[in-house]
């Protein structure tokens, strides 16, 4: 996977889980794979760092936290603007909460 989108993919794992910050939902495989292509096709432009359009910002108010995480490694992790990922994220009308993690470990 290339930098950019590994950056993206970690983006998309700051922002997913606000969707879930209630409960865990669980989610089939292909139903994940799925929500996070659409969700790469409609954010395309933030990994350029270019504001997230309004669809983008919907489709990140609803991926799931649990299609995401799992698939970020502390390789991808280290990618990754934090800072720039938690002002789209507050773009999109969200909070981050404080410490939250993202990812898997080795």
């Amino acid at each position: 996977m290339d930098g950019k989108r590994g950056y993206f993919l970690l983006l998309v794992a700051l922002i997913s889980m606000l969707n879930d910050a209630g409960g865990v939902r669980a989610e089939s495989a292909a139903g994940c794979k799925g929500e996070r292509n659409i969700l790469v096709n409609a954010c395309k432009g933030v990994i350029r760092q270019k504001p997230p359009t309004p669809y983008c910002c919907q489709r990140l108010r609803v991926t799931h936290v649990n299609c995401v995480c799992p698939i970020i490694t502390p390789q991808l992790a280290a990618l990754i603007d934090v800072n720039y990922a938690i002002k789209v994220i507050q773009g999109c009308g969200r909070q981050v909460p404080r410490h939250f993690k993202c990812g898997n470990k080795l």
